[in-house]
């Protein structure tokens, strides 16, 4: 079963900190409980999001690779 969400937010080319950036401004957007599909290609982006999603918490539902990209699911929480 793919994961579903009710946005997405791609990232691609963008370097640190954009993503993030454009993550905390996408996720607000969202009602609480929906969640938001990010795609980047920034090496550090696993680990940023990672942070990030611990910082404002929010839930990083997962964090894979396709394609050479980043894909993050993230749920708001609040």
């Amino acid at each position: 079963m793919a994961n579903s969400f009710d946005s997405t937010l791609d990232c691609s080319g963008l370097s640190c900190p954009m993503p993030i950036v454009k993550t905390s401004k996408a996720i607000k957007e969202l009602k609480v409980s929906q969640v938001l599909k990010v795609i980047a290609t920034d090496s550090g982006s696993p680990k940023d999001m990672e942070a990030w999603a611990r910082q404002t918490g929010n839930e990083l539902i997962s964090s894979t690779q396709e394609n050479g990209k980043y894909v993050f699911l993230i749920r708001r929480l609040k």
